[in-house]
């Protein structure tokens, strides 16, 4: 009989026991997601500066990095293709990429200024690899590699843009994101204009590899008094240009006269 009781009893600590484990089981992925350090509003508190003109995170201060950079191989290649493009169309949309990052690069020097944050001076390697790319090609070849290798950079921030204006609760990098999503835009299409944009490759390498994330930037050293300052850009002089033909026209041959129109009805 004592054995009996015994077996009843352990049978039913162990049911007890099982009960419990479960029930901790349960619990503990809801409170160690509750309470662990290492969320996404922790990172982005730990990583972000105040400002007299709002918290600057560190998406905030990528995005200054990336549009000082973009100018810093976009206006170089936007002056190749003034003097190389083999077609006007190519010419023009060098002409739209010198104007646009000569205004946007003034702007972001002087967002950095009044933040204290300091820019580069030089672009990224991987940035220069495609103006080295640029610099070996000639006549036709030139186009193309200067059409698709815009496009592609500027297809990767046109995101960037708009997470940053999305999320941003800096004044200062708000506005700045407002230009740039607009310089952006219509760096695009002035670059699909050019009839060279290989839009399957695109496709592809959207679906083969996602955009790749921002570079996390260091812990934040918070503002300077009185930061470096950039090094402007400094284009050769343009005038204001008009818009280049529709997308959906064949490159114009060299020396070929481009009428501007507009995008004509599907009948």
């Amino acid at each position: 009989m004592r054995s009996n009781r015994r077996s009843g009893l352990g049978g039913t600590g162990l049911i007890v026991a099982g009960l419990a484990a479960t029930l901790v089981a349960l619990i503990f992925p809801v409170w160690s997601y509750t309470d662990r350090s290492g969320t996404g509003v922790d990172v982005l508190n730990a990583q972000t500066v105040s400002t007299r003109f709002g918290p600057l995170s560190a998406l905030d201060r990528d995005f200054l990095t990336k549009v000082r950079q973009a100018g810093l191989w976009e206006l170089p290649a936007g002056q190749q293709a003034q003097l190389r493009g083999t077609t006007e169309a190519v010419r023009i949309a060098g002409r739209h990429l010198i104007e646009g990052h000569t205004f946007l690069d003034e702007r972001v020097r002087d967002v950095a200024s009044r933040l204290g944050f300091v820019l580069p001076d030089q672009p990224s390697d991987q940035q220069r690899e495609w103006l080295s790319t640029m610099d070996a090609a000639q006549g036709e070849d030139f186009d193309r590699e200067f059409a698709n290798l815009l496009r592609m950079a500027h297809g990767k921030v046109f995101s960037v843009v708009a997470q940053v204006r999305a999320s941003t609760r800096n004044s200062l990098v708000r506005a700045l994101a407002d230009d740039a999503n607009t310089t952006v835009l219509d760096h695009i299409q002035v670059l699909e204009a050019t009839g060279y944009v290989d839009f399957d490759a695109l496709a592809n390498g959207m679906a083969a590899a996602s955009t790749p994330p921002l570079t996390n930037s260091p812990a934040p050293p918070g503002p300077t008094s009185a930061p470096v300052s950039a090094v402007p850009v400094t284009p050769s002089p343009v005038t204001t240009y008009p818009l280049p033909p529709p997308a959906t026209s064949p490159p114009p041959e060299a020396g070929e006269v481009v009428e501007l129109t507009g995008p004509s009805e599907e009948p």
